[in-house]
């Protein structure tokens, strides 16, 4: 046996290489260090700075040196982004160090960008999340909802009705890949009651891609109705309050006016076109002998009745929504923020709310509160990390000119009819997205909209809402987004099945979009008001 493949426990193993080996140690030794430095992950990394690089040295914009530097920095986080060649959160931290070494911004400037009220807003949700999580209120909420929509007898399309619109609601009160997290485990759990795909009937599995694919998709849609459900809205609001800082800010109560009424649209077409592909006329006979009433009803009773702790995180959360929704309701209704003369913020009141979990005792042991920091050591401080690098990026692009030189690439939308310009911008920005994560499309399109917004002479949230709405449609591919990941990797869908769904579900949206844009968005954000 050769001495390379010897067991190194073994005691007659020579502690030094010996001249019978028929490969020399010395070029094993230089052999291993090479092999893992040539990798296709340290290619991707080489490619960033190199892209840089070649910017800086080959690309002129007009002779502005700063908007080029900005050109270079964003090709380099972009490309790291895309190809993950560098983790996410690495990468997210890079203008720290890129913005002040070209010039770009000082590194006090950049570092405040990091940290602002929508990233409060997203941390105080989070805490709250974690605590429904850790007091299995959702899979408490999920197992009593699908058992009023079960039907008696077995209602498949009601049933699939139920489990989406449990994920919808969840996902609209924490980041859509959290929502699809935390339901994926009850949708496979009733999943679980049916036989596997192999030695099943045809409708069984059918019904099964039915409830993986709303999961995803519905945990996706809830999140476009509030601020809190994905980070693209709240890039969306960073980046309308950084560039238009005397405008009226966009509180959670507006975007819900809006988001809302989308999201239900969508999400009714979403229920149909599952029915339609999924749910034939025999699924209720195929699946009856499988999954029943009294076996949900089984599991909830494992669970027990409410604790106190579970109450008061209900509790909790529920004030939490009351002070979203009435910080800032209408000009003639100010609602409670104009007692601060406008000094809090939506991140404010979660920052405030979050706190009460760890005063409020839990009820359990003596000295316990609902939450302590050792709970909250699997926040995601990943996307709070991707949201500041969003929000410094788009600041970058905004002040080093570059949104003015970039803009130009889509001139072609000044002579767009004025009704086709929100589906136009949907389907650009809903065709980036299926190639890179949602957040970036948002940082990286919506600078650009609303500099041509500004020379096209269209109030700006005319073009950044159906920019970022877009950045949200991604549903084609399983790496377009982390929550089609979470269901891909269940193995009850592929590919197939994703774009099967997916491509009617884009295209219903974008024509919902294009005709509640110029309609209740014009109503609710005021785009038809100069600004």
């Amino acid at each position: 046996m050769n001495t390379l493949h010897s067991n190194s426990d073994d005691p007659k193993t020579p502690l030094l290489p010996s001249h019978h080996d028929t490969i020399p140690r010395s070029q094993s030794f230089i052999n291993s260090p090479l092999q893992s430095i040539c990798t296709i992950n340290n290619v991707f990394i080489l490619l960033g700075p190199l892209s840089c690089i070649i910017i800086c040295l080959c690309v002129d914009l007009n002779g502005s040196k700063l908007s080029r530097n900005m050109l270079a920095v964003l090709a380099w986080v972009f490309l790291w982004w895309i190809t993950e060649a560098v983790p996410m959160p690495i990468t997210s931290m890079a203008p720290l160090f890129l913005f002040p070494l070209f010039g770009i911004a000082s590194a006090d400037h950049v570092a405040k960008t990091y940290m602002d009220d929508v990233i409060a807003l997203v941390l105080g949700s989070f805490i709250l999340a974690l605590a429904v999580e850790h007091y299995n209120i959702h899979r408490r909420l999920a197992l009593n909802i699908t058992i009023l929509f079960c039907g008696d007898p077995l209602n498949p399309p009601l049933l699939l009705l139920g489990i989406c619109a449990t994920t919808a609601f969840v996902s609209m009160w924490m980041h859509n890949t959290a929502a699809a997290v935390i339901m994926m485990p009850v949708a496979t759990g009733i999943l679980q009651n049916l036989p596997a795909s192999g030695r099943s009937d045809d409708k069984v599995t059918k019904f099964s891609k039915a409830v993986v694919l709303g999961v995803i998709y519905s945990a996706s849609i809830g999140g476009m109705s509030t601020l809190t459900g994905t980070g693209v809205n709240l890039i969306l609001v960073g980046m309308w309050k950084s560039y238009f800082p005397e405008a009226t800010p966009i509180s959670f109560a507006t975007w819900f006016f809006f988001g809302f009424p989308l999201a239900v649209l969508i999400f009714i077409i979403l229920w149909v076109i599952l029915c339609l592909f999924y749910c034939s006329k025999g699924t209720a006979n195929a699946l009856s002998s499988y999954l029943d009433k009294a076996q949900l009803k089984r599991e909830l009773e494992l669970l027990g009745p409410m604790a106190f702790a579970e109450k008061m995180v209900l509790i909790v959360f529920s004030m939490l929504i009351v002070l979203w929704m009435t910080r800032s309701i209408t000009d003639d209704i100010p609602g409670w923020g104009a007692l601060f003369e406008g000094r809090v913020g939506d991140g404010s009141a979660s920052i405030m709310m979050a706190t009460l979990l760890f005063i409020i005792p839990s009820g359990k042991q003596k000295g316990e509160k609902l939450m302590d920091w050792n709970k909250c050591k699997k926040l995601p401080w990943n996307i709070i990390l991707l949201l500041g690098a969003g929000f410094a990026i788009a600041d970058g692009v905004r002040t080093s000119g570059l949104a003015q030189v970039l803009s130009a690439s889509l001139d072609f939308l000044d002579k767009a009819p004025y009704l086709a310009i929100a589906p136009a911008v949907c389907l650009i920005s809903g065709i980036v997205t299926e190639f890179t994560s949602n957040n970036a499309t948002t940082t990286l399109v919506v600078p650009l909209l609303i500099q041509v917004a500004q020379t096209m002479h269209v109030h700006p949230l005319f073009l950044m809402v159906p920019g970022a709405i877009g950045a949200q449609f991604a549903f084609l591919l399983p790496t377009s987004t982390p929550s089609n990941i979470v269901g891909f990797t269940t193995g009850h869908i592929n590919i197939q099945d994703m774009i099967k769904t997916g491509l009617p579900l884009k295209i219903a949206g974008i024509a919902i979009l294009t005709i509640l844009m110029p309609t209740l968005g014009a109503l609710v954000f005021g785009t038809n008001d100069p600004i």
